[in-house]
């Protein structure tokens, strides 16, 4: 019983993320986090363009705050807009930007998308970042899916399943559907092998040196 509430409630948010996504459109926005609270349903929407996603006079905010009333029947849902400063250390945005560029340009120009994006996220700050393209509307004969990557990359362990950022996308084009995964791992992101080497005072220092001194003349005079 309990088991099937979680999955109706993990259905209702999937669909409730999808609405959003095609009401305020899929590009402008990076994320949706939904939480109960005891004043309603908050939900946050993460955008690097908070002003597209308001709309006028916050015109945009209001309608979709009614329509979520009736549509899914929220008491009181409460949406929040969070601006992401630095769009190059978001995976959901990064993909979302190649994947407009795919859209444009077309898929021959997939490589250099990829290189300026790893460029972009490492000058941002990134630990590291990686970046597959695949499917049947890459050109190429041979590989049906491109990797590009740099810098560091936890593949395992805690640090890989619950502190990496990770995004898929996927893009419809003539030649067919191209899938977009970027993974980034973010600098302020603490690694279990990071190891930190304290530096002594001047004063211990000395004294070590004191005692080293010490032990080597009394050595001396024991060898006499």
């Amino acid at each position: 019983m309990i088991e099937k509430q979680i999955v109706a409630q993990k259905l209702k948010e999937k669909q409730i993320e999808d609405y959003i996504f095609s009401s305020l459109g899929r590009m402008s926005c990076s994320h949706i986090k939904m939480q109960r609270t005891p004043l309603g349903e908050k939900i946050t929407v993460y955008t690097s363009k908070p002003g597209l996603i308001v709309g006028k006079k916050g015109a945009n905010i209001k309608n979709l705050t009614t329509t979520l009333k009736t549509k899914f029947n929220l008491e009181n849902p409460q949406i929040e807009v969070e601006e992401i400063l630095n769009p190059a250390l978001d995976a959901a945005s990064v993909a979302k930007n190649i994947m407009s560029g795919l859209q444009r340009f077309g898929p021959k120009r997939f490589k250099a998308m990829a290189y300026k994006a790893l460029e972009e996220s490492m000058r941002a700050g990134a630990v590291g970042i990686e970046i597959v393209i695949g499917g049947r509307g890459v050109p190429g004969e041979r590989a049906k899916s491109w990797r590009f990557s740099t810098g560091y990359l936890k593949k395992s362990g805690d640090i890989g399943y619950n502190f990496m950022d990770l995004a898929t996308e996927g893009c419809n084009l003539q030649s067919g559907t191209v899938g977009i995964k970027v993974k980034i791992l973010h600098p302020d992101v603490k690694l279990p092998d990071d190891i930190t080497f304290k530096e002594l005072a001047k004063k211990e220092v000395e004294k070590q040196e004191e005692k080293k001194e010490h032990h080597e003349t009394n050595e001396g005079t024991q060898s006499k």
